[in-house]
C-alpha cells in the first residue's frame, strides 16, 4: 500500500500546499486502486499531478469542514463533463456506475449546499437547473465504528474529539500493512484505539503548546507523540499544519514524547506502507 501527501496544510490552503488529501494506491485484481482520504480546498488540483481524478475508486471523507471536503464539488464537474466520458451519452457522468463517496451523515446536503448557485438575475436563468450530486456520486454514511471495504482497503472508523462529527481512519492493505490517519481530533481514548500498532499513523498536528491552549479541536506535536506512543504506532507523520504554524517546532514537540520514526508531510511525500512482519522490508520508507 502506498500513501501519497497531495495536501497537508490545515484549516486553509497554504503558499505551497492545498489542504488536507491524501491518495491511497494498492495493486490487486489485477490493477492499481486509488482511493482519497479527504478532498478539501484547494487539492483537486494538486491530485492531477499524480493521477486523473477519472482513475479514484471512491472518496472518503473525515469530516465536513471545507479544509477537508470542499473540493469534492470540483471533483462532481469533473465526473459529470469529462469530454472522455460525456460525449459518449451526453448525460453527466458519461454512463459510468456513481463514485463512492463515505462521509458523515449529512455529506450530500453539506456539498450540495456547497456547490449550487441560485441564478439570481442572469438572463440565462433558463439554463439553471437543481443540484443533484447523486447523478455521479453514490454517498454512503460513516458512524461510529463502523467497517466497509473499498476494493482491497478494509477501512474503521473512530468518532474523535472534535467541535464538528469527525472520524479517524484505519485504513488495511492488501498486504496487511495499516495507516491510522486522524483526520481532526484532540488527544482522546478513541484516537489511540484507531493508531493501535499502526505501520504509519498520519497525525495532524495543528496547535503548538504554549501558544494554542483550547481543548477538544487539534492535536499539538506532543500530544500527537504521545497519542503515537500510547498506540505503540511503528511510525508518526505529523500534518495539517497551518502556515501559522512552524514545523520544526510541532516535530521537537513529538519527538519529546515519540521514540519511533517521525516525519513531516508536504505534497508529493509518498511512503510504502509494509506490514511489520516482513522481513528485511522497512515500516517506513519516504520517498519522492
Amino acid at each position: 500500500m502506498r500513501l501519497t501527501a497531495i495536501g497537508t496544510s490545515g484549516s486553509f490552503p497554504g503558499p505551497t500546499s492545498a489542504a488536507s488529501c491524501y491518495l491511497l494506491e494498492a495493486e490487486a485484481g489485477g490493477r492499481t486502486h486509488r482511493i482519497l482520504l479527504d478532498l478539501g480546498s484547494g487539492a483537486l488540483g494538486a491530485l492531477q499531478a499524480h493521477c486523473s481524478p477519472a482513475q479514484i475508486d471512491a472518496v472518503v471523507l473525515t469530516h465536513l469542514h471545507p479544509d477537508h471536503c470542499l473540493d469534492v464539488t470540483g471533483l462532481y464537474v469533473h465526473r459529470c463533463y469529462d469530454p472522455d466520458h460525456f460525449f459518449t451519452t451526453g448525460e453527466p457522468g458519461g454512463g459510468r456506475a456513481p463514485l463512492p463517496v463515505w462521509g458523515p451523515a449529512g455529506t450530500e446536503r453539506r456539498l450540495a449546499a456547497a456547490y449550487h448557485t441560485d441564478p439570481g438575475l442572469s438572463p440565462c436563468a433558463e439554463q439553471a437547473h437543481e443540484t443533484d450530486l447523486t447523478t455521479v456520486f453514490a454517498f454512503h454514511d460513516i458512524t461510529p465504528g463502523a467497517r466497509f471495504e473499498v476494493g482491497p482497503f478494509a477501512i474503521e472508523s473512530f468518532l474523535v474529539d472534535h467541535p464538528v462529527e469527525a472520524y479517524a481512519l484505519r485504513v488495511t492493505g492488501p498486504d496487511g500493512g495499516v495507516l491510522t490517519y486522524s483526520g481532526d481530533s484532540d488527544e482522546c481514548e478513541a484516537l489511540v484505539a484507531a493508531a493501535r500498532d499502526a505501520d504509519v499513523f498520519l497525525c495532524e498536528a495543528a496547535f503548538q503548546e504554549d501558544r494554542d491552549t483550547v481543548r477538544g479541536i487539534h492535536l499539538t506535536g506532543l500530544r500527537a507523540g504521545r497519542v503515537a506512543t500510547a498506540a505503540a504506532a511503528r511510525a508518526l507523520v505529523l500534518t495539517h499544519i497551518p502556515p501559522w504554524t512552524d514545523t520544526g517546532t510541532v516535530r521537537a514537540e513529538a519527538a519529546a514524547e515519540f521514540a519511533g520514526p517521525i516525519g513531516v508531510a508536504a505534497p508529493g511525500g509518498a511512503w510504502t506502507i509494509d506490514p511489520i512482519p516482513a522481513a528485511g522490508r522497512p515500516t517506513f520508507e519516504e520517498t519522492r
